[in-house]
């Protein structure tokens, strides 16, 4: 096979895996100087020519003409008698080079010189990929689905690289068919072994923050600023928002008239419900803030402890706690502050540290992590959402829904 006929054999290589063909010619060189080494011992005698424009390459091999029979390195001498059968007017002392045909390496060599080129071709590839993402984490990114499994979906990029998309950063909600556009933010590019790893999330809070600079122009201009969102994917999330012009409006510029402008960031997020409140850093003001709808009537902070109790009326705590909880913990994360809630005004309620005798601390202190501080207060709710917001076991919130019942059927 002439030299050509095989670089041409090697181009599968180059469009299969989207190489130039200038880089291709580096690394075959690379590539041809260590086959050169294991079957001759050096290669510094050697000079690769390439052609990158024809895709050709030349190998020539560099000896000194000595005498017959005083041949100490054949890779470095030629006899006189050798040397004259390339061209007859050599003398001893003189340069020959000759050049080598890859076929003439034997195909031994050239079988393990292919696999060589596919590793290396390999190797550029999946380093080039990690090089290429490793400073765009956090970036918006869109990606084909390719392939659905139990744990994760393959996405593919339109340069056929494969994102992973884990079923941890995934929406609950989301549902993927085969070639569906799917967007998140680059969570996390590594290395394991020679192969990149790219992760895809949709749960993150920075795909939401940059949902807000993708739909919402003053934030992408940097007029609006966004401090702080947290979420509880496809539930509920909360971003606090400011600007430094007092002639704008930042929640109202978020929202958009009647919600236009975030109606598509709660579609993108399974209909996730957004709360857009402003920032201040009037500590007691941001955290009446994080915590609406409820209203509050006072409050009290503990800066050491960073927690906050808050008072309200019965009627405004379930406002405050929200479905499953998720209001008063984003309101917590939003804050950086345990938020403890209190009624105030209840009438014919029994606090349940009443209740302390038959039921024991921990289950008591569960209950008022969640702002279930009274007996009413959890009987109002149905079972599985007090199982839901607490996390307790289902015996166990049955018997305490059993001894606050008997407590006023008395």
């Amino acid at each position: 096979m002439e030299n050509l006929a095989l670089i041409d054999s090697f181009s599968e290589f180059k469009d299969e895996k989207l190489i130039d063909r200038v880089t291709l010619m580096v690394i075959l060189e690379e590539v041809f100087r260590n086959t050169l080494k294991r079957k001759f011992g050096s290669d510094e005698n050697f000079d690769i020519i390439i052609n990158p424009d024809k895709g050709d390459l030349e190998i020539w091999r560099n000896r000194i003409v000595v005498k017959d029979g005083v041949v100490e390195d054949p890779n470095q001498e030629i006899e006189l008698t050798e040397a004259r059968k390339i061209e007859p007017d050599f003398e001893v002392g003189e340069d020959v080079s000759e050049e080598v045909k890859l076929i003439n390496l034997g195909r031994r060599s050239i079988q393990t010189l292919r696999q060589n080129l596919i590793s290396k071709i390999f190797e550029y590839d999946s380093t080039n990929t990690f090089n290429q993402f490793k400073d765009r984490i956090g970036e918006l990114f869109t990606a084909e689905v390719h392939h659905i499994r139990n744990r994760e979906v393959i996405l593919l990029d339109d340069d056929g690289n494969e994102i992973i998309l884990p079923k941890e950063q995934q929406i609950p909600s989301d549902f993927y068919r085969k070639g569906d556009n799917v967007r998140g933010i680059i969570e996390l590019v590594e290395l394991r072994g020679n192969k990149p790893r790219i992760v895809l999330s949709r749960t993150s809070p920075s795909f939401l923050e940059k949902l807000f600079e993708q739909e919402i122009p003053e934030v992408f201009d940097g007029l609006i600023t966004i401090k702080k969102a947290v979420r509880i994917p496809g539930e509920k999330a909360k971003v606090a928002v400011d600007s430094y012009d007092d002639r704008i409006d930042p929640v109202g510029a978020c929202v958009g008239m009647k919600g236009s402008r975030i109606h598509g960031i709660v579609r993108e997020l399974g209909n996730e419900n957004i709360d857009v409140i402003n920032y201040t850093n009037n500590l007691q003001l941001f955290i009446t803030r994080a915590l609406s709808p409820a209203k509050i009537n006072s409050l009290k902070i503990d800066e050491e402890s960073k927690r906050v109790q808050v008072f309200l009326n019965p009627d405004e705590v379930s406002k405050a706690i929200g479905r499953g909880g998720h209001n008063i913990r984003l309101a917590g994360k939003l804050t950086g502050y345990e938020i403890d809630v209190f009624r105030e005004g209840a009438e014919e309620d029994v606090e349940l540290a009443e209740f302390s005798d038959e039921i024991d601390s921990w289950v008591i202190d569960e209950f008022k992590k969640v702002g279930l501080d009274t007996a009413k207060s959890i009987l109002e709710l149905q079972k599985e959402d007090i199982i839901k917001r607490t996390d307790l076991e289902d015996e166990t919130v049955s018997e305490v829904l059993r001894i606050l019942k008997a407590e006023f059927e008395e």
